[in-house]
């Protein structure tokens, strides 16, 4: 099982624990340590939040009466006895505590949403433990994201806060957390943000921030500050073998989070972009093989029939550098960008592509529960006799597709390419994962149909001085670029 968890509170629910970040705004530059937090936290605590949610939660059936034959003296015995002796099977009420901090005056309150997840009733606790009945507005689960909205007491004002660019956050500047962990309410803790970027899997979207902050069973949902007082993080888990604050806790980024929360509170859900690419990192190798100077962008491997990539020219092998005027620094930042681009707007990308830089402009489709499951598939079925080859430079035994050879390894009919025959347990094909049934569709960005031409583009390669080459491979997890060394020094 793995540490990063959605943690069980009080109430049994699953609630995953938080950390948050922080991102130095002005006057949070100063290297010396603060004197301490009070007049922050004053400052702050008026405007995070309690959030207690009650799920009613059916009672188990009782024991059934036995089938007895219709008109049986013992039908009204059995009956009687029943009625008298099970214990009555009555419905629950569970309840869980989370937190979460006020963003408009109007009433909008930012939570997580695995915090109001399955809830019947939301209440609101305000720092003067004031309660107030929430009504959900809208919420996201992929990035564990909910808004609710409460109604404040006539002349009353809610004290909202405002979110900080974490972007300019750096590892090591000071954050206060302030939440409910235990359901203690108006907890403060501070620490510094540890680590930046961090991927645990929760999500499509991961980009979280990693603090030391005192982050507990309670804190999910509630907001990080940097030293200005601007919220830059959400809190949303923990990593935790022991279920308790071990100094590892992780927040949603602000510039990530502020997107999605104006989307709920103006249409009740989030519409994310969509570019129809599959993607893969640039590795060293990759880039060395195509002519890159740094391991940067992201690497498309297919590009899906008709979406906005098609529509754009963009095509499997190239880098996609830079999105809407910013830089993909490395492949997982696309999504993201991608995402929290409006749909239907026409941006601008550029592309490395044979050696040089190419501009290209898409419109951005929408991403629906039906685009995502579109793959691009493509190729003409090569007939005729097997040719098989052994290319020692790269570990690996290859056979051209016949119709016995796609029936031995389930070769679609559209198949083209090369397959592989064997591999090499000691060669450099073995290192990178290639198994036999792959095809080779293309070899550094050229296609070739027979093993033949894979030896003529090794070849190729090593008299032009390169030390490896570009291979796309189509295999069980569909397209995919490998970069193989071929040089043995």
């Amino acid at each position: 099982m793995k540490p990063f968890a959605f943690l069980p509170s009080r109430s049994g629910w699953l609630a995953i624990l938080v950390l948050a970040v922080a991102a130095p705004g002005a006057g949070a530059q100063s290297k010396s340590a603060p004197d301490g937090f009070a007049e922050l936290a004053a400052k702050l605590l008026p405007s995070v939040v309690n959030i207690s949610t009650t799920q009613v939660i059916e009672g188990r059936p009782g024991m059934e009466l036995p089938k007895l034959p219709p008109g049986s003296p013992f039908e009204d015995f059995f009956k009687e006895f029943f009625d008298r002796n099970q214990p009555e099977q009555r419905a629950r009420r569970a309840t869980s505590l989370g937190s979460g901090f006020i963003v408009d005056e109007r009433g909008y309150v930012v939570t997580n949403n695995h915090v109001i997840q399955d809830a019947d009733e939301i209440t609101v606790v305000l720092h003067d433990d004031t309660r107030l009945k929430a009504e959900l507005v809208g919420r996201d689960a992929k990035t564990d994201i909910a808004v609710l909205r409460v109604k404040p007491k006539e002349k009353e004002k809610l004290g909202a806060v405002k979110f900080g660019n974490s972007d300019k956050s750096r590892v090591g500047d000071w954050i206060v957390a302030i939440g409910n962990p235990f359901g203690l309410g108006g907890t403060v803790t501070a620490g510094i943000i540890s680590a930046r970027g961090r991927d645990i899997n929760a999500g499509p979207y991961d980009d979280f921030i990693q603090t030391d902050a005192s982050i507990n069973r309670g804190n999910s949902g509630g907001p990080m500050f940097n030293m200005a007082g601007e919220v830059i993080g959400i809190n949303t888990a923990i990593f935790s073998p022991t279920g308790g604050s071990v100094g590892i806790g992780f927040a949603i980024p602000a510039t990530a989070a502020k997107p999605v929360i104006d989307q709920l509170i103006k249409h009740g859900q989030v519409r994310r972009g969509w570019l129809g690419v599959h993607i893969q990192a640039v590795t060293d190798e990759i880039a060395e093989t195509l002519g890159l100077k740094e391991a940067a962008g992201a690497l498309v491997a297919s590009v899906i029939k008709e979406g906005p990539a098609e529509k754009a020219k963009i095509e499997a092998g190239d880098v996609i550098l830079d999105f809407d005027g910013k830089k993909v620094t490395e492949m997982r930042r696309l999504p993201r960008m991608v995402a929290d681009t409006e749909v239907g707007k026409e941006v601008p990308v550029t592309v490395w592509r044979n050696n040089k830089k190419v501009a290209l402009k898409a419109k951005v489709g929408e991403l629906t529960e039906a685009v995502a499951e579109v793959a691009a598939k493509s190729g003409d079925t090569k007939k005729g006799g097997a040719e098989e080859t052994n290319v020692e430079a790269l570990g690996l035994r290859l056979t051209s597709i016949t119709p016995k050879v796609a029936e031995q390894f389930k070769l679609g009919k559209d198949a083209k390419g090369v397959v592989v025959l064997k591999v090499d347990e000691k060669g450099p094909a073995a290192e990178k994962g290639i198994r036999p049934g792959d095809v080779i569709v293309e070899v550094s960005q050229e296609e070739v149909r027979a093993p033949g031409d894979i030896s003529k583009k090794v070849a190729d390669a090593k008299k032009a001085g390169r030390k490896s080459v570009l291979l796309l491979l189509e295999g069980q997890g569909g397209l995919r670029f490998v970069a193989i060394r071929i040089d043995k020094g």
